[in-house]
């Protein structure tokens, strides 16, 4: 592991930002780097995980079965959008999208604090309303009581779901030329 302290913050510059580089070699995924950045002052934090190798672009599909399956392996680059197409949910990346590595409950975990911050902050009761059937749904599917399929496309081929039942395909990257 290797950490950098005290170095100017690209947001307050002050020097009181924090780099950390870790490396992990993941079974079935190989060697990673996981990169982030954190400053004390103004909380400004970013982390993204790239591969040792260069991969292709790929989209990994996962059907959740049953509660033992909230412990599979993710690993989810800044440049991924995780799907979840029966709950019509979905994270694109953006300027703020970070890169980690967890399981599929700390995937959910992720959906369920951004909905229970929209059913608390919503002024419109149907939004309200929503965020909490969506929560009953999350509810279900922690239990084990509801399958779902988790989407992960990345074109950078930095993400991975791992499991054996997971289906791996080769995604089709839109030229920007095109």
């Amino acid at each position: 592991m290797d950490i950098l302290k005290n170095r100017p913050c690209p947001l307050c510059h002050k020097n009181k930002l924090t780099l950390l580089e870790e490396e992990y070699d993941i079974p079935y995924f190989g060697k990673c780097y996981l990169m982030s950045m954190k400053c004390e002052n103004c909380d400004y934090k970013v982390s993204d995980i790239e591969s040792e190798e260069q991969k292709d672009p790929s989209r990994h599909t996962f059907e959740l079965k049953n509660k033992k399956d909230l412990n599979v392996r993710v690993v989810k680059s800044g440049q991924a959008t995780v799907k979840v197409p029966a709950l019509k949910m979905s994270v694109e990346p953006g300027p703020a999208s970070e890169g980690y590595i967890s399981n599929i409950e700390g995937v959910l975990q992720r959906f369920k604090k951004i909905i229970e911050q929209e059913r608390d902050s919503a002024e419109d009761e149907d939004v309200r309303k929503a965020a909490k059937n969506l929560l009953k749904k999350l509810w279900k599917v922690e239990l084990g009581e509801m399958p779902i399929k988790i989407v992960i496309e990345d074109p950078s081929g930095n993400s991975a779901i791992i499991d054996k039942r997971t289906v791996v395909e080769k995604l089709k990257v839109k030229n920007a030329n095109s």
